[in-house]
């Protein structure tokens, strides 16, 4: 599920394209792309520390094209790899964590009233821990060979809700328009977790036998009320 509008998926990938053909066309490395985008995305997590929201917003927003950007490079230019694959997932990963990071510091730093301040922190924390699990059920997934991409918001939609309000508007009064932010994103997050999990049962359900189906011969044969040699 994506809450992106098509047209406006296909409005943002028709501006980019003639960037990633110039990319392929000087034969940039993906995995080079990736490493600025990661380091654009840590600098908008100590942007977001030091209070400096707006800029926090726009570097994110420059991070999320960058992460499309790779993508469409590697598979446009034919240079997808295991390891590109890995390398921009784990940044992802690692981009995320600081980012949230770099929030809950300007959380603490005062960045909310103090009426406010522990719930933000403890928003924060859920938030940063459910979206790491959220890629983690998503590996484990792939891992056991099942495609598991459901899920009500995938990270498109989390750089653009934070991305987009906080460049134009900053934190809002004491805060609380990053603090609903976050809040919001912590929840779309758990509520993924368990959109994964529901899915990969259901698909499991129909792949695994039913535990008849594995029982010894001898332990059918018993069950039916004759021995081993079928007297």
């Amino acid at each position: 599920m994506t809450l992106i509008p098509t047209p406006v998926r296909r409005g943002f990938d028709a501006v980019l394209d003639p960037l990633v053909r110039g990319l392929i066309a000087g034969r940039i490395n993906p995995n080079t792309i990736t490493t600025v985008g990661t380091a654009v995305l840590l600098g908008s997590a100590v942007a977001y520390g030091y209070g400096y929201i707006r800029l926090g917003g726009a570097l994110l927003l420059l991070s999320g094209a960058l992460d499309m950007l790779d993508g469409k490079v590697a598979r446009g230019g034919g240079k997808i790899t295991r390891f590109g694959a890995f390398y921009d997932s784990t940044l992802d990963r690692v981009g995320e964590a600081a980012l949230y990071t770099g929030i809950t510091f300007y959380f603490l730093g005062g960045g909310v009233s103090a009426r406010w301040f522990h719930l933000a922190v403890w928003i924060t924390l859920v938030a940063i821990s459910s979206g790491l699990i959220v890629s983690s059920a998503r590996a484990r997934a792939e891992g056991l060979g099942l495609e598991c991409k459901v899920g009500i918001a995938q990270r498109a939609e989390r750089i653009l809700v934070l991305g987009v309000p906080t460049l134009f508007f900053g934190p809002g009064p004491d805060g609380l328009l990053l603090l609903s932010i976050v809040f919001l994103l912590a929840l779309t997050a758990v509520i993924t977790v368990g959109q994964r999990i529901a899915h990969v049962y259901r698909v499991t359900r129909g792949l695994e036998r039913p535990p008849e189906a594995r029982a010894p011969a001898s332990a059918v044969a018993d069950m039916l009320g004759k021995g081993p040699t079928g007297a």
